[in-house]
C-alpha cells in the first residue's frame, strides 16, 4: 500500500528573508512552521509527498520556484493554477499510481483535491478534526515525536 502526502506550501517563503534570491527547489522555498511540521510528518509516514501551491501546482522538492508569490485557492486572482492543469500535472508525475492520500492541508484544500483527484483514489484528511491551527501544529509535534500518525495508515 503507497501513500502519497499532499503537504500545503504557506504564506512564509525563504524570500521573505533573502528577497534577491533567485529561482530555488520547492524543497528549500517554503519556511513556514505548518509546512515544515507537514513536511517532516509525510517523510516519517507516507511513501512519498508533493507541495501543493496554487500558484505551481503538484511540486517535488527539486521542482523549481521562481520567486516570491502570495496567492491562494479561493482568492481572486488570475495567478491560480486551473484544475485542468492541476489533473495534467497529476497524470505527468504519476500521482495518481498510489493507493492512498493523505491530505495534510487545511478544508479549503477539500474541493480542489476532490475536483483534480479521481473519485475511487481514497484519501483522508486527518488536520480537518483539529479546530485551529494550534490544535494541527501540536498535533503534529506529538505524532512526529510520538511515533504515532493521526492518519490511519491503510
Amino acid at each position: 500500500m503507497r501513500e502519497l502526502s499532499i503537504i500545503p506550501c504557506g504564506r512564509k517563503k525563504i524570500w521573505d528573508k533573502y528577497p534577491d534570491l533567485g529561482p530555488v527547489p520547492a524543497g528549500n522555498a517554503y519556511t513556514g512552521t505548518l509546512h515544515t511540521l507537514c513536511r517532516k510528518y509525510a517523510e516519517k509516514y507516507t511513501d512519498d509527498w508533493v507541495i501543493l501551491s496554487a500558484k505551481h501546482g503538484f511540486l517535488s522538492e527539486d521542482d523549481l520556484v521562481e520567486g516570491q508569490y502570495d496567492v491562494t485557492f479561493g482568492q481572486k486572482s488570475n495567478e491560480i493554477i486551473s484544475f485542468a492543469k492541476l489533473r495534467e500535472q497529476i497524470k505527468e508525475k504519476g500521482l495518481d499510481q498510489y493507493d492512498n492520500l493523505v491530505v495534510l492541508t487545511g478544508k479549503k484544500y477539500k474541493p480542489v483535491i476532490n475536483g483534480t483527484f479521481i473519485d475511487d483514489l481514497p484519501r483522508t484528511y486527518p488536520l480537518t478534526r483539529y479546530k485551529g491551527i494550534g490544535y494541527i501544529l501540536q498535533a503534529l509535534n506529538q505524532s512526529i515525536k510520538s511515533g504515532e500518525p493521526i492518519h490511519e495508515k491503510k
